[in-house]
């Protein structure tokens, strides 16, 4: 080929490259311009003179407190509003009692245990995943649960465990992958489930007695999963407004807009509270309904699980069906696996910001002995944690 032959080829690439760059910086800075956020700041402050109570509201999602954070949106917001952090955050409600599980199942001869990143640094009793891996344990971290398939196949004479983490968001990949290893009659996978939901603990939190919570930004990435159709019985029940929030910051703006909005309305016309959703780009009231078929096919509700700062909360989490049952770790390694509840360091408050009734500043050991390098909760472990959000970017 001629080098006249090649320039209109190098110059469509080069454009197609520069376009596709375009586009995506496009579609961010849209829901980061300076004079939208400002713009909403205004609104919000107008309407919060009319608000005769306090706006008090639970942002459930670890990601939209780092947005909070990030863009200083908090010193954004009037003195009658404020930002609660609540316990969306997967590793965050962790136990210490599964960190053991996997800690111990990690330690025993041939096994390979696979989880995501996050969790190698949570503190368990006898120390963490990282730990275990430093004793010889043969413990990885993966991009993508897709990944655990292709090392149990490369590795037959191994017990391949993937300790499962995540909200609804993260279960239809559990689900898939374990779809694809009865089709590649994978027998050395095993799945240590940790797969929880978002509507049992905002019960539980919005039903204890020292809760002053008035309103939800409820989660986005799970409401594209589930639809937001699953908080409509925190609505009924809990008559407090609720509306899906994207995570960029003219997202989050608009959304306790919408929330002032309908406080005002509440406080002054004695209007009905409403699910609204912001994030109208991605999330519906019904939400993916393939995804949905897939995880009722493998999963089902179990009895209850422990969740740190909350305790047990009784349906709040998923366990395989009975006819699944042979992938379960738990029951591979019954013998070995201790399932007595543990309490947490009883300087860190990762309990009590999980609950929204403290924030990282209360912690006594908040950026002194708890940091990032050396974490003493998961709060501080978790790139969705309050205080990692508050050592990272600092209260504003």
């Amino acid at each position: 080929m001629s080098s006249k032959d090649s320039t209109p080829n190098a110059s469509t690439s080069a454009s197609a490259k520069t376009s596709a760059t375009l586009s995506t910086s496009l579609l961010l800075d849209g829901f980061r311009q300076k004079d939208a956020i400002l713009a909403l700041s205004k609104q919000i402050h107008k309407l919060a003179k009319n608000l005769k109570t306090p706006l008090k509201m639970m942002e459930v999602c670890g990601g939209h407190t780092h947005t909070l954070m990030r863009y200083g949106l908090k010193g954004l917001l009037p003195s009658n509003i404020e930002c609660i952090h609540g316990p969306g955050c997967p590793v965050c409600v962790m136990p210490k009692s599964r960190i053991n599980q996997a800690y111990t199942i990690a330690m025993q001869k041939d096994v390979i245990l696979l989880t995501l990143g996050d969790m190698l640094k949570v503190p368990g009793s006898n120390g963490s995943l990282q730990d275990a891996r430093a004793k010889g344990a043969d413990v990885r971290f993966l991009y993508s649960p897709s990944q655990a398939l292709q090392i149990a196949l490369e590795n037959p004479s191994k017990k391949v465990v993937f300790f499962a983490i995540g909200f609804e968001t993260t279960t239809p990949m559990t689900a898939a992958l374990l779809s694809r290893a009865i089709e590649a009659k994978c027998q050395n996978l095993f799945f240590h489930i940790n797969h929880i939901l978002v509507p049992p603990p905002l019960e539980a939190i919005l039903d204890s007695k020292d809760c002053t919570i008035n309103a939800l930004i409820a989660p986005s990435h799970v409401s594209v999963i589930t639809g937001a159709k699953i908080y409509k019985p925190l609505l009924e029940k809990y008559r407090i407004p609720i509306v899906v929030s994207g995570f960029e910051p003219v997202d989050m703006m608009q959304s306790i807009a919408m929330l002032a909005r309908q406080a005002n309305d509440i406080q002054t016309h004695n209007a009905n509270p409403q699910l609204e959703v912001q994030y109208t780009r991605v999330v519906n009231m019904q939400g993916n309904q393939k995804a949905q078929e897939l995880v009722n096919t493998f999963f089902e509700i179990a009895p209850s699980f422990e969740w740190r700062g909350l305790g047990e909360v009784p349906n709040s989490s998923l366990r395989l069906r009975d006819e699944y049952r042979a992938y379960d770790a738990v029951r591979e390694f019954e013998e070995v696996l201790d399932f007595t509840p543990i309490a947490d360091n009883k300087s860190c408050r990762c309990g009590d910001i999980l609950r929204g009734v403290a924030k990282p500043l209360d912690c006594k050991v908040f950026g002194k002995s708890c940091i990032p390098s050396h974490p003493l909760g998961s709060c501080m472990v978790s790139s969705e944690g309050a205080c990692a959000a508050y050592y990272k970017y600092g209260a504003c």
